[in-house]
């Protein structure tokens, strides 16, 4: 998942939302930006690797703007390059931009749409989408505009928006993924975690699903995108410091992960839901092929292991495909049956497991097809793999307790 916080207020915006998308970098290291609202229009800063690079770019800047937005991706659609990072505009990138977190799943068809209405786009990304769609909407009330887009998405998602002609205030809103706004004294904030602006306010809402936010320097209100209707949210005061902000308030990031288990199996599922049908090309499988495996291996050590004896339960409980989970170590020895009609799955957190790759790439040596689950795309796991898909957590060697969102996306 990625990172994202928005200012506006009488301060500087430059460095609140870089100290913001500090906090929030565990969600996204491919990329880091910011779109500023400067007195000529918007300007952006982007840049492919952590945020060290955003940094390094934003030195000396001295940018007066009040206004302004900050990203930090997490790559699931289109490749890690600066073309990719967010914050992405429309035609006219002096107009708009926004930064989304989550997945659109009907891109491909509002794409097809914007395109033969004439758009032009500049990025391989989802997300995209939601700046044309915003774009070819808007009529003077950017509200309105992040509502004639919202109703037309599928998928989980929030995104905020910037617009130049709207200098006094942003608009964002959600769909099955966090935001929260934070309300200071003449200046507000809206991110994905609270943590991102823990440090100057402790004051926060947090809108429903469908709920457009619009904040200014006075304050923000709500319209819900169904009906158009006025809403309000309770304000809440949190008495977290940063470690429980990180935290969402639990006790101990175990527990964090256990009750957004549901949430991440949600998105993870929901990336490769078109239409109320599950889409698994990413697998190289076509559905004769994977109705012609007869059983599945699991390969893995330590953890990855325990990982995989409950993968198998949920494999055979919905899949009705019999699945073996078997240490990778002593399955490498043991002259193991396989043939082509069978699958193996490995997983591996840092892609470098000396003896899940060994049983990968015995695995492929006697026909069986392959599937790796790491947190390192273009680690040595993947390239003994047909095929390999993101796990969760991080590729930077964070540690698993500052995990907080799951996303899985195939190689090939």
């Amino acid at each position: 998942m990625c990172g994202i916080i928005g200012y506006i207020g009488p301060r500087a915006a430059q460095p609140l939302l870089v100290r913001g998308l500090e906090r929030l970098e565990y969600r996204g290291y491919d990329s880091a930006g910011l779109a500023l609202l400067e007195e000529d229009g918007l300007e952006y800063l982007r840049a492919v690797g952590n945020l060290q690079n955003l940094k390094d770019a934003a030195e000396g800047r001295g940018s007066l703007a009040t206004t302004g937005l900050g990203h930090t991706r997490w790559a699931t659609h289109g490749a890690v390059t600066e073309q990719n990072a967010h914050p992405l505009t429309a035609c006219d990138d002096s107009r708009l931009a926004i930064v989304l977190n989550g997945i659109i799943e009907n891109y491909r068809e509002r794409r097809e749409e914007l395109l033969e209405a004439g758009h032009t786009f500049s990025s391989e990304t989802d997300a995209e989408v939601v700046a044309h769609l915003i774009e070819d909407a808007y009529a003077g009330d950017l509200v309105e505009a992040v509502r004639a887009a919202y109703v037309r998405l599928e998928g989980h998602f929030t995104f905020v928006v910037i617009h130049r002609d709207h200098p006094g205030e942003l608009v964002g809103v959600r769909n099955q993924t966090p935001l929260v706004v934070g309300l200071g004294e003449g200046e507000n904030f809206l991110a994905s975690n609270l943590a991102a602006f823990l440090a100057e306010t402790r004051r926060v809402e947090f809108p429903d699903d469908g709920h457009i936010a619009r904040i200014t320097t006075e304050g923000v209100t709500y319209v819900d995108a169904a009906t158009g209707d006025r809403v309000g949210h309770d304000t809440v005061e949190v008495d977290w410091d940063d470690a429980a902000a990180e935290r969402s308030g639990y006790e101990t990031f175990m527990l964090k992960e256990i009750y957004e288990q549901p949430e991440g199996v949600a998105e993870t599922i929901g990336d490769r839901v078109r239409h109320g049908h599950l889409v698994l090309e990413g697998l190289g499988m076509n559905e004769d092929e994977l109705r012609n495996l007869r059983r599945i291996v699991i390969v893995a050590c330590g953890t990855a292991y325990h990982a995989g004896v409950v993968g198998r339960y949920a494999i055979e409980e919905w899949a009705r495909v019999p699945v073996e989970p078997d240490v990778a170590s002593e399955w490498i020895y043991r002259n193991p049956v396989i043939d082509p009609g069978t699958l193996v799955i490995g997983i591996s957190q840092s892609g470098e497991t000396r003896d899940t790759i060994q049983a990968m790439k015995l695995a492929r040596e006697k026909g069986a097809r392959t599937v790796a689950i790491t947190n390192m795309m273009g680690s040595q796991i993947t390239r003994w793999t047909r095929c390999c898909s993101l796990a969760p957590g991080s590729r930077s060697g964070l540690p698993p307790r500052r995990r907080s969102r799951r996303r899985w996306r195939c190689c090939s």
